[in-house]
C-alpha cells in the first residue's frame, strides 16, 4: 500500500510538471491551474506517505538515502506551496515542480525497505542534524529555482516584468539566508553528535568535507549580496550554480565517495 501511495504521489508531480509548461508554453490559464491542482493532490499523497512510513517504521523516516531523498523532494514542495500561496509567486511552480519530481524520481530509484536505525543513528540529535539538513537543501533548491527564473525573465527586456524580477531576486536571498542558517546548525550539531559517536568534532569524512564546500558556497554569496556591488544577474547565476554543488553533496558523494555517512 505504501508503494502505491509514493509512485501516485510521483506520478502527479509528473503530470502537473507537465502541466505547467503546457500553461506557461501556451499561456492558458486552465492547464495552470489544472497543474496547481494536481500538485497539490500530489503534496497531499507525498505528506500521507511520509506520515504513515514514519509510523510504520517507529521513527522520523530520515535514516538512509531513500528516507533522506523522500523528504528532500517534500521540502521543497512545501516551499513552493508556501511561497505560492502567501507570495502569490506563480512563477516558481514552472522550476520548483520539475525539482520536486526530480528528487522523489531519484528516491524511487533507492532501495525502500524500512530497517531498523544504525546505531550511530540513534541519538537525540538524529532528528536536529538531519533535519536541518533536508530543509537547509530545499531552501537552496528554491533559491536555485528563483535565480533560473530571474534569468529567464531577465532576457526579455521588458519594463513591465522588474518587479517580479525584484521579487524573484530578494526570494532567492531570503532562501539562501534561510539555508546557510540551517546548514551551519547541520553543520555545528553535526560535530557535537560525531564527537559522541566518534570521539572527534571532525573526521574530514567526504560528507563532511562537501558540506563545508557547500557553506563556503554560500557564504561567498551572501558576502557579494551583502556588499551591493555585484549585479543581480551574476547573483541569480551563482545560485543556480551552487545548486549542482548541493545536490553532489546530497547524492553524488555517498555514490562516489562513500564513507562514514554512506547509509544517509
Amino acid at each position: 500500500m505504501l508503494n502505491i501511495i509514493f509512485f501516485a504521489a510521483l506520478s502527479l508531480y509528473f503530470i502537473a510538471s507537465l502541466l505547467e509548461f503546457g500553461g506557461v508554453s501556451f499561456k492558458k490559464e486552465k492547464l495552470l491551474r489544472a497543474a496547481w491542482y494536481v500538485f497539490l493532490a500530489g503534496f497531499a499523497l507525498h505528506s500521507v506517505y511520509f506520515i504513515a512510513r514514519g509510523v510504520k517504521a517507529g521513527r522520523v523516516p530520515l535514516a538512509n538515502q531513500f528516507e533522506f531523498a523522500m523528504a528532500f523532494a517534500w521540502g521543497v514542495a512545501a516551499l513552493l506551496i508556501v511561497f505560492r500561496t502567501r507570495l502569490k509567486a506563480e512563477w516558481l511552480c514552472v522550476a520548483a515542480m520539475p525539482m520536486s519530481f526530480l528528487i522523489l524520481s531519484y528516491a524511487a530509484l533507492q532501495p525502500r525497505e524500512i530497517t531498523e536505525l544504525m546505531p550511530a543513528l540513534k541519538s537525540t540529535w538524529f532528528v536536529f542534524h538531519i533535519g536541518s539538513a533536508m530543509f537547509s537543501y530545499s531552501a537552496f533548491a528554491i533559491a536555485g529555482c528563483a535565480g533560473l527564473r530571474y534569468l529567464l525573465l531577465s532576457r526579455k527586456g521588458k519594463e513591465t516584468d522588474e518587479l517580479r524580477l525584484q521579487q524573484m531576486d530578494f526570494m532567492s536571498y531570503r532562501m539562501v539566508a534561510l539555508g546557510f542558517l540551517l546548514l551551519t546548525v547541520t553543520i555545528l550539531t553535526g560535530a557535537i553528535w560525531a564527537e559522541q559517536a566518534w570521539s572527534a568534532f571532525w573526521t574530514w569524512d567526504p560528507k563532511e568535507v562537501w558540506a563545508l564546500i557547500t557553506w563556503i558556497i554560500y557564504a561567498v554569496y551572501l558576502h557579494l549580496r551583502l556588499r551591493k556591488k555585484t549585479g543581480a544577474r551574476t547573483l541569480a547565476w551563482f545560485v543556480v550554480i551552487a545548486v549542482p554543488v548541493v545536490l553532489f553533496t546530497f547524492a553524488g558523494v555517498n555514490t562516489l565517495m562513500p564513507g562514514l555517512h554512506s547509509y544517509g
